[in-house]
């Protein structure tokens, strides 16, 4: 077991808990020498300049070599990545990352020509090359390649785009460095009189804690942190949307956001109808937060008492093992093979399961083709949400793992809008295996409440979220400052927004806006609120044991992006061009809010 009262060192942490890195590379001799080839083979791409419109052959012969050097490229960024999550303060590890940063950048300057080369093909002699039975494993990536055809610019715009690209990502590693290395938040007296690290990842520990006044400590002391830090982080936040804009400009975009839907397919009355719904179904979630304050018995509620499961009896510790199991029987209706996978990879090491120095916060899954999906944790036994994570980290896992195993190289990278609806998919079936194993009434809130903050967590929260990167994108493009001012204010009219007269917002949280990472990736969140009301309407129908539900959803997992997102999820049973499946899911929150209030 961990010990609680220090963060372990990398060192400290037990082999078995380890992910098992070998898969990808036994040794980092093996990687240089895999990377020495990425630099001696690279230039060979340049001999098919001006040449891929000659023959469908030759283009084809072109899109092989690129492939097997991507292959190369894709494993090495992979190891260098995940050794950096590892930790995030080793120098050998940072100074591999940018070995290999600038690497790209110059391999992405040799190879501006392809993009543009391609479009510039007349579109009847590309209708030739693509009807050849030479392209045939192309013609999908190929389609969606000439569907870029208005964004795609000249070769010499496609160098100078290349050649700036790690420069003009820069605010991401700075935002990571300083929050993930550089701040420090202190020690903290627990509700057992004993000294804890505040960190990144043992904050929401803290937030679960029954004594409301640790909660208060554990949130003043870490916005103290970031109140210090709050100018540099407004300086990298607005450095991230200038960088969106000007890449969206470069581009002919209208906007950064439609850049981003662009690519999926997505329309922006998707965005917009999301936030739309949301903004009409506020009632319910108010209702949640009176019926959280009145339970929990506090004169108002702060943000730091929203995570705090009601039922006080049923405090868990649950161990990782333990975790495996729970998800793994939550999984049984998918079926044999996809438990067997999943197990097999759980406990052959896929997942980096705790915390330790310098390691990311969060958790992730990560990928690459022929290699196992590998999982990154800072899993806590007393808070049964990482359970929930878990279960949500392996549905990704599994998504890549089936469209690997499936799919050509060229056609399973999945896009996110697809990867967040496997994810809380997972979430959904376990929701229903733990209602299902219990009928104590107590067991049946907690979960239920915890159902509920997962809605109101990934809806409600990410959509909020989404309204925000809409609005300071939106800011900057009218040619407006974004200042640390500007970002506080607007974030806090959202706040207001978002939680109406039921909770106190104490002035700290208008910091929040500072501190997601996902805001320095901007147009990923609204992913996470249309996933889980997709991921709902699946589980819902693979539940009812509805003829063919699975073996529809197990096909969604298995096509990776060989379509379109909207296309995807219509085919196993989705329509997210309407407003219903969110609505849907706003339906079953206010459902689930009026059953606790009635358990409780």
């Amino acid at each position: 077991m961990i010990d609680e009262t220090k963060i372990p060192t990398r060192d400290e942490i037990p082999e078995a808990d380890k992910w098992d890195l070998s898969h990808l590379f036994v040794s980092t001799d093996k990687w240089s020498e895999d990377f020495a080839w990425i630099q001696a083979t690279y230039p060979s791409l340049t001999s098919w300049k001006g040449r891929l419109s000659e023959a469908a052959a030759t283009l084809a012969e072109m899109l092989e070599f690129e492939k097997t050097l991507d292959l190369k490229i894709e494993r090495v960024a992979h190891f260098a990545s995940l050794q950096l999550a590892e930790d995030s303060a080793n120098p050998e590890y940072l100074a591999r990352m940018g070995q290999l940063q600038n690497l790209l950048t110059t391999i992405g300057e040799a190879t501006a020509f392809m993009g543009p080369e391609i479009q510039a093909i007349a579109d009847d002699r590309f209708a030739q090359l693509l009807d050849d039975p030479a392209l045939a494993a192309w013609r999908i990536s190929l389609t969606k390649i000439r569907r870029m055809k208005p964004h795609v610019l000249s070769e010499k715009e496609e160098r100078l785009l290349a050649l700036g690209r790690s420069a003009l990502d820069g605010y991401d590693d700075a935002f990571s460095q300083l929050t993930n290395v550089d701040m420090k938040f202190g020690l903290l007296v627990d509700e057992k009189g004993e000294e804890r690290p505040l960190t990144q990842s043992s904050f929401g520990s803290f937030l679960v804690k029954r004594d409301h006044e640790l909660r208060k400590r554990a949130f003043h002391q870490f916005y103290e942190e970031f109140q210090d830090h709050q100018f540099t982080l407004a300086a990298a936040l607005s450095y991230s949307v200038k960088a969106d804009v000007f890449r969206a400009k470069a581009r002919n975009y209208p906007s950064a956001r439609e850049a981003s839907l662009f690519k999926d397919d997505i329309p922006v009355t998707v965005y917009d109808n999301l936030i739309a719904s949301v903004r009409q179904n506020l009632s319910p979630l108010f209702r949640y937060y009176e019926l959280r304050r009145r339970v929990l018995g506090l004169d108002e509620l702060h943000h730091y008492d929203t995570y705090v499961p009601l039922v006080a009896e049923i405090e868990t510790d649950v161990s990782f093992d333990e975790a495996i199991d729970k998800v793994l029987a939550s999984l049984a209706p998918l079926g044999r093979e996809y438990v067997d996978s999943l197990g097999a990879g759980l406990r052959g090491r896929w997942c980096d399961r705790y915390e330790s120095k310098g390691k990311r916060s969060g958790a992730f899954s990560s990928g690459s083709y022929g290699a196992p999906p590998y999982i990154l944790m800072n899993y806590k036994p007393d808070v049964f949400s990482d359970v929930y994570t878990l279960a949500h980290e392996a549905g990704h896992s599994m998504h890549t793992w089936l469209a690997q195993h499936t799919q050509r190289y060229q056609d399973s990278d999945y896009p996110i809008f697809l990867a967040e609806v496997a994810s809380t998919f997972n979430e959904e079936l376990l929701t229903h295996h733990l209602l299902a194993q219990t009928d104590d009434p107590k067991m049946r809130a907690y979960i239920i409440n915890r159902q509920i903050d997962d809605i109101r967590g990934t809806l409600y929260r990410q959509t909020m979220f989404a309204e925000f990167e809409k609005v300071i994108h939106t800011i900057e493009e009218s040619g407006e400052a974004l200042t640390l001012d500007v970002f506080k204010s607007e974030y806090r009219k959202l706040l207001e927004a978002y939680f109406g007269d039921t909770v106190a917002l104490d002035p700290q949280l208008d910091l929040e806006c500072l501190r997601i990472p996902h805001f320095y990736s901007a147009f990923y969140v609204y992913k996470y609120a249309t996933g889980v009301s997709a991921a709902i309407a699946l589980a819902e129908r693979v539940v009812a044991s509805a003829p063919g539900a699975v073996e529809a959803y197990l096909g969604f997992l298995k096509s990776g992006g060989s379509k379109f997102p909207l296309e995807t999820l219509q085919k196993a049973g989705v329509d997210m061009t309407t407003p219903a499946p969110v609505e849907s899911t706003l339906a079953l929150f206010e459902r689930r809010v009026a059953e606790l209030e009635t358990l409780l």
